[in-house]
């Protein structure tokens, strides 16, 4: 296949009509494609296995499937915080965060995908919340305040902007001091194929916007964040039928055998100046803090 190489711009707007699109799909099949992206899987795409559904405050009608992880499920919410959460779609996050925050809390959700912030608005007005808001914006420059929140949270969209420097600033910069996120995400270990990495369609399919997970975790420490700990990770497995539509037997025969290596990692950092959180790796109660190039992960 033909690669479409785009600018930051251009990849921009290809996600937001991607995702306006989705807004009207059902889970059924998202959860079949890649991140309800591109071509229909003819199995379960694992990228989608992580289930909220025993999560309490889970809302089937905001579950469109298309996370990559359980951010909320590691996030340390209390009683009482302030969550944003980033690219909120149909409001799946927010609704698990609002259980955590409970009614003396505050829930924000940030789209740039209006018909997503209208379906999540809805999903708010039939659960009777008040304390939940959805606001269009983009995640590199939100309308939020200075030093407000006390967790962020995020499921799958940061591979989806083309700045990822700008985000983490951001993310630092409407956190209170000792705040902290919760985000999971797609990285890399090894280069993709020029096909899979230029075309646009793949971009919005969530893997082709990943950049290395070594690059990921230091733009994390540059924005400023202390206490970065891997909570999850797995390998994320591209299906055949998926991969047919960008390469040729070949191609995919070496990417099958020998091609980079796709995760789903949930990163846990804080913002300086309170008292750091005791964070660990799932299943191991001694995995510490993972500086980024420690290789402790």
């Amino acid at each position: 296949m033909k690669s479409q190489v785009k600018s930051p711009e251009e990849l921009k707007e290809t996600v937001r009509k991607k995702y306006s699109e989705i807004s009207e799909q059902g889970k059924d099949y998202n959860a079949r494609s890649c991140c309800g992206t591109g071509g229909e899987s003819t199995k379960v795409y694992n990228i989608m296995t992580d289930d909220y559904s025993e999560m309490k405050g889970y809302n089937a009608d905001a579950d469109l499937g298309l996370g990559c992880g359980l951010p909320t499920q590691f996030a340390k919410i209390k009683k009482g915080d302030y969550v944003i959460d980033l690219g909120s779609g149909a409001g799946n996050d927010c609704f698990v965060a609002r259980h955590e925050t409970g009614e003396k809390g505050k829930v924000l959700g940030i789209d740039f995908a209006q018909p997503m912030i209208k379906k999540a608005r809805e999903n708010a007005d039939k659960l009777g919340f008040n304390n939940v808001e959805f606001r269009f914006g983009d995640i590199e420059d939100m309308p939020v305040s200075d030093n407000v929140a006390d967790v962020v949270v995020s499921n799958c969209v940061l591979n989806l902007v083309p700045n990822k420097p700008k985000v983490f600033t951001d993310i630092f910069r409407v956190l209170k001091t000792g705040g902290h996120f919760s985000i999971s995400d797609i990285v890399l270990e090894g280069e993709l194929p020029e096909a899979l990495r230029e075309d646009a369609e793949m971009y919005a399919g969530c893997v082709a916007g990943a950049i290395q997970k070594e690059d990921y975790l230091k733009h994390i420490k540059k924005a400023g964040f202390e206490n970065i700990t891997i909570q999850k990770q797995k390998p994320i497995e591209i299906p055949n039928d998926i991969l047919s539509i960008y390469l040729d037997e070949q191609e995919m025969a070496e990417f099958n055998e020998g091609g980079p290596g796709i995760y789903s990692i949930t990163v846990f950092a804080q913002k300086p100046g309170g008292a750091k959180d005791k964070v660990t790796m799932l299943g191991s109660e001694s995995a510490g803090i993972c500086e980024p190039g420690s290789g402790c992960c």
